[in-house]
């Protein structure tokens, strides 16, 4: 609630106000401090007031407003934290949802719609149940006709072969004695079996992007990625309420398979065509054609595309006027004679959280008083500029004025769509600037760093004088990496002359950003470039800040004037050399990098080589951990593999297997020791993609032992995903279940991708 100024002040009678200005406002001062104060209290009582409703309640009352009527937690979930560190945890203990629908839940109990809604509530997973009795393979008795169970499986039937084991799988199945709920090995189709197919995926959009023209294999050939790599295309899931609501393949994010795409014409003879339930405006793909068929743009009708295996590019010519289209890889064919001036696309690709760049809403911020530039290729509005650099030129314009505006030495160019930029992004900030390049919310755009010169990089380069600030958000940065230059570089580069008036940048953060690892990817997300950094630090003492970021290694140049280590601090990000023997962190030659590396919530693939570790949390390192300067900082809740030279450690895997076993009773040495090589080896993560571009990269396999699925310092699982909370998700859902099922039945999870 915000008072206006002088509340009180303005509520007393005219005459006394006039007394009080002939006084010098000693009044007014006076009711200033009762007003601020009453302001408080004010706002105190609006809070407990909202406490007895569970839709304005504050995190920590839910659960008592949940227990007047009856709602328990799930204690196997774990028990509630204190401190602002543990309240996004309590929200998944205690989810608000789960307890305003408590009684409406009651009420339904043992219908599969309550139990698709409590997936939601509880975990919030999209979700769909199945009924297996329904789908046995049984004689029929012919007076009593069920002509929708299903049948025998027809070889000849590809859709309901593709449809198998799925959530809209319609075959008849012969008996499975195996409970669906069972913690070994878990059946599917009986009588009192009930599936719930949850799909722990979410699937993410994104707008107006330009397709990319692989030219390799033919002008004519395009992939829905900018980057040129296979991409499963997923599902956009339809609201509940809305007519589509009960096919599943529609309510689940999910990949979408060719034979869901197709949709057979009845006439003869029969041509497939797109299905308008997933290609058009508004629905889950979506493509433009720019100068193709005689227009200047061209949305396709899915009258106008074929759902065809593109695996191999030249299997299938395109006729003319249509366009093929696989949604499995995530290509696209043109008539080889009929090829279109550009094509920007509308679709939809699966991850599994808010990481890296996106169209996702995310925060943002500027200091105040800063200007904003906004950029956007196609389509601009007054006041905005076609390229980044324009928008940069202006800005330096406005801040070397004679009379510049205040705040002029902060600026936020701030992009506005989800195009390709290819220009030369250098930008060279005096001291005290503040420079924010990011994403609109509801765009990603893309940096596509080419090789403009000959004799030179090209990276996307930045340089600073003291006190100087840069931020990079929201964006996809492709073709190089990002060097930050230190004043060493910058003599070097500008023959003694230093262009920022001296110093040194103070730090750069990056947030919600990809630095594609290895530059760019092959059609099967290889890295193009492995062993190139994603970030040089070129002799600079700045601080780094990398938070929800996927990005490649990290190389240091040490100025050797510095003698302090600059800070390296990654949060709740996938660091990724490409291959768990490379160096996610070192110098040019494979040495250490002198850094002091603080990292919190990642998921870390490669070697680190680093000065100092001054702090290591709930962390997964798939590479060695090396740090020079052991007696500093420490390790808590992390999984090292063995060989890594760290300091002090608390509760990190795999020691705490190896200790466990180690006071386990063994017949001589050697058989004490073998039994702690195979609990190490059984701890050790397994992720079910280390590839860039894969909807599961940096996901931990299934079958990952507990103590790193639960080994976190809250109980959430290590690594970059340790904010979804899966675990905790995961034992509310069984628990509610268990719950909320008929009696005599049992229930089970299972999860679609």
């Amino acid at each position: 609630m915000n008072r206006p100024a002088d509340y009180l002040y303005n509520l007393l009678p005219v005459i006394y106000r006039i007394r009080d200005a002939e006084q010098g406002y000693p009044l007014r001062e006076l009711l200033a401090v009762m007003d601020e104060q009453g302001a408080l209290i004010e706002q105190n009582m609006a809070t407990l007031y909202g406490n007895f409703f569970i839709e304005t309640a504050e995190d920590w009352a839910v659960p008592y407003l949940g227990e007047l009527v009856g709602y328990q937690p799930v204690h196997d979930a774990g028990l509630p934290g204190a401190g602002a560190s543990s309240a996004a945890r309590n929200r998944i203990l205690a989810p608000r949802r789960e307890a305003a629908h408590a009684v409406n839940f009651r009420r339904r109990k043992g219908t599969l719609a309550v139990l698709e809604q409590l997936a939601l509530d509880t975990s919030g997973w999209q979700a769909h149940a199945a009924e297996f009795f329904t789908l046995l393979g049984w004689n029929q008795q012919l007076n009593h006709q069920h002509v929708d169970r299903g049948g025998t499986a027809s070889l000849r039937d590809g859709r309901a072969l593709a449809r198998l084991g799925g959530p809209d799988d319609a075959t008849a199945h012969s008996v499975d004695v195996r409970r669906p709920g069972s913690h070994r090995t878990r059946g599917r189709h009986n009588i009192p079996s009930i599936g719930l197919f949850v799909a722990p995926l979410s699937s993410y959009g994104l707008t107006d992007a330009p397709a990319c023209c692989v030219e390799k294999e033919g002008s004519q050939c395009f992939t829905f990625s900018v980057l040129g790599h296979d991409t499963p295309l997923f599902t956009q899931p339809v609201d509940r309420g809305s007519a589509d609501a009960l096919r599943p393949e529609l309510r689940l994010p999910r990949a979408i398979g060719r034979r869901e795409l197709e949709q057979v014409e009845s006439r003869r003879p029969p041509k497939a065509r797109a299905s308008a339930s997933y290609f058009g405006p508004g629905r889950s793909i979506s493509v433009t054609a720019w100068g193709w068929r005689g227009q200047a743009r061209l949305v396709l009708d899915p009258a106008d595309v074929i759902p065809a295996n593109l695996s191999d590019w030249h299997a299938y010519k395109a006729p003319r006027t249509k366009v093929l289209v696989d949604p499995e890889r995530g290509r696209l064919v043109f008539p080889a004679g009929q090829l279109p001036r550009g094509v920007t696309v509308d679709y939809h690709y699966g991850f599994s959280m808010e990481l890296g760049g996106g169209e996702y809403p995310r925060p943002t911020a500027q200091p105040d008083g800063a200007g904003v530039y906004r950029v956007r290729k196609e389509g601009r509005l007054a006041g905005e500029y076609a390229t980044v650099s324009a928008a940069y030129s202006q800005w330096c314009t406005d801040r070397d004025a004679a009379d510049p505006a205040p705040g002029a030495k902060s600026a936020v160019l701030e992009i506005m769509d989800s195009r390709a930029y290819e220009e030369r992004f250098e930008f060279v900030l005096v001291p005290g600037e503040y420079l924010q390049l990011r994403a609109a919310n509801g765009a990603r755009p893309v940096l596509r760093l080419l090789d403009y010169r000959v004799d030179q990089p090209d990276p996307l380069s930045v340089t600073g004088g003291a006190a100087a600030r840069f931020v990079l958000d929201g964006l996809l940065v492709v073709g190089r990496g990002l060097v930050v230059n230190g004043p060493a570089a910058r003599r070097a580069a500008s023959d003694g002359e230093d262009p920022t008036g001296g110093g040194d940048l103070c730090d750069v953060s990056i947030r919600h950003c990809t630095l594609v690892p290895g530059w760019n990817l092959d059609c099967d997300c290889e890295p193009q470039r492995p062993e190139e950094p994603s970030i040089l630090l070129d002799g600079t003492r700045a601080a780094v800040r990398i938070t929800r970021s996927i990005l490649g290694p990290v190389q240091v140049r040490r100025d050797p004037d510095n003698g302090q280590a600059p800070v390296l601090a990654l949060a709740d990000s996938l660091w990724d050399a490409t291959d768990p023997c490379g160096i996610v962190l070192g110098d040019e030659g494979g040495g250490t990098a002198f850094s002091a590396l603080c990292v919190q919530r990642c998921t870390v693939i490669g070697d680190v080589l680093a000065h100092a570790v001054t702090l290591g949390e709930d962390t997964i390192f798939l590479g060695t951990l090396l740090a020079d300067r052991r007696q500093l900082g420490c390790l808590r809740f992390c999984y090292v593999p063995p060989g890594s030279g760290t300091p002090r450690r608390y509760h990190c895997q795999p020691d705490l297997v190896r200790e466990a076993a180690a006071l386990a009773p063994a017949p001589d040495p050697a058989a004490a020791a073998a039994a702690e090589d195979r609990e190490a080896l059984r701890v050790r993560p397994a992720l079910e993609s280390r590839r860039y571009g894969n909807p599961v990269y940096g996901r931990l396999a299934p079958g990952t032992a507990a103590e790193i699925v639960r080994g976190a310092s809250d109980e959430s699982e290590m690594g970059a995903f340790h904010e979804l909370f899966q675990p905790q998700r995961a034992a509310n859902l069984h628990a509610r279940l268990d719950e909320y099922t008929v009696a005599s039945y049992s229930a089970g999870i299972f999860y679609t991708r």
